[in-house]
């Protein structure tokens, strides 16, 4: 009843007047970190594009300069699989959380929006793209123009893996990849996997072609597309060699809510999250962990609530294993303050999980949204902020209302955070 009236006290509470128009203007959502670190991979290469057409003289009467092309387009499809890569992402995100609180608070809260890293995964896959296409296009001119130092098989293969890009560009486009996720995922990771054979065997014959006087051997050990490629590879597969079959123990208070027991003895890290799957190949889902109390001897626990196709399934038809590959996302664990607005808590999520949070945060805000409606989360958030003397505001909710809470306290000049969609 305590957080009950703490949380409708807070419905009247006075938000801050906006940062300046220019902070303000810096917080909206489209300019937001995620689109920055687009905008920055893709100056960087249009930069580059500029000086291969003037300094570089790529393009000159005795030839194109492939080679460069083409390690340019590697180059950006490396950098956009690493950075896709669970080990870097873990690495990206430790590096970030060393900042000492002695630090100033504005430098933190760029530090913090590291989770927006899915950004250069996009520009770069973006960047490579049209390199490959330039490459494509280059590729066809030498061979028409009959310079011996370019194939026939080398061309047809090319053109290969331009049809497998276009699928998964079409895919990606904002529309398609709502409306139709599932095969979003599974064009993006079929494609993707084809596309890397592809561009191996392409590689190969561009080397081959390339090399001169030298061994085929020699060839492909310098080349640096090759060794790009292996980074590409290796980047893809790690995850997968790590794929493992995990049996779960399933209770479900209600018919809103699977509350799953993962029995592989791994103990996360406060604040990890974790991807399963029923079917490794089709669709994988993230969630946020919580640490085995009392009952579960081993592994960890995952709330799964109802929230679309995926997880109604989940719920109504809960398996015996599923599937889990990589490692967890780590973060740090912090003095945190909870607000939980959720409809009837206890008869949603049963007694033990509510009394179990209500053990690590008793002075959580719990908001019971069948017993006093839908609250003013900016407001909510702002108070338990205001009250708790927080640095900052985690949001975890669906799409719109995320970028509600996190826009509204930003644009007032406090740190905020959310999930992005990124998948």
């Amino acid at each position: 009843m305590l957080a009950t009236v703490q949380a409708a006290a807070s419905q009247h509470v006075e938000l801050p007047a906006c940062s300046a128009l220019i902070r303000r203007a810096l917080k909206h959502p489209h300019l937001r970190h995620y689109n920055r670190l687009i905008a920055l991979i893709a100056i960087s290469n249009l930069v580059l594009l500029a000086y291969s057409l003037t300094r570089g003289q790529w393009w000159h009467s005795h030839g194109i300069a492939l080679n460069s092309i083409a390690i340019v387009g590697e180059a950006n499809f490396a950098l956009a699989i690493v950075f896709r890569q669970q080990h870097v992402i873990n690495l990206l995100h430790w590096l970030a959380t060393r900042a000492p609180s002695t630090w100033s608070l504005r430098l933190r809260w760029a530090l913090g929006k590291v989770y927006h890293f899915g950004g250069v995964h996009v520009g770069a896959a973006m960047s490579g793209t049209l390199w490959h296409l330039l490459f494509v296009g280059a590729l066809t001119c030498e061979e028409v123009q009959g310079h011996h130092s370019v194939s026939i098989g080398n061309v047809i293969v090319s053109y290969a893996s331009v049809a497998l890009f276009g699928i998964i560009v079409i895919m990606t486009s904002p529309s398609l990849r709502a409306s139709a996720h599932n095969s979003f995922e599974m064009t993006h990771r079929f494609c993707g996997w084809a596309a890397v054979v592809v561009i191996w065997a392409n590689t190969v014959l561009f080397v081959s072609s390339q090399r001169g006087h030298d061994s085929l051997a020699r060839a492909l050990l310098t080349a640096p597309t090759i060794w790009l490629l292996l980074v590409i590879t290796t980047s893809i597969a790690l995850p997968w060699l790590q794929l493992r079959k995990v049996p779960v123990t399933i209770e479900r208070p209600s018919a809103h809510v699977a509350l799953v027991a993962l029995n592989h003895w791994v103990k996360p890290s406060v604040g990890s999250i974790r991807a399963i799957s029923r079917n490794p190949l089709r669709e994988w889902h993230s969630f946020a962990t919580v640490p085995a109390s009392i009952g579960y001897p081993g592994g960890y626990r995952i709330v799964i609530s109802r929230a679309g196709d995926w997880t109604g399934e989940f719920i109504d038809n809960p398996p015996k294993h599923v599937w889990v590959r990589g490692i967890h996302l780590i973060a740090s664990k912090v003095p945190a303050q909870l607000v939980w607005a959720t409809r009837s808590p206890r008869k949603t999520y049963g007694d033990a999980l509510v009394d179990e949070i209500l053990a690590v945060a008793p002075h959580a805000t719990i908001w019971n949204t069948d017993q006093h409606g839908k609250p003013d989360l900016v407001s909510l958030a702002y108070a338990a902020d205001a009250s708790f003397g927080a640095e900052a505001v985690i949001c975890i909710s669906n799409k719109k209302v995320t970028w509600q809470v996190v826009h509204a306290l930003e644009r007032r000049g406090i740190p905020a955070f959310g999930p992005i969609w990124d998948s």
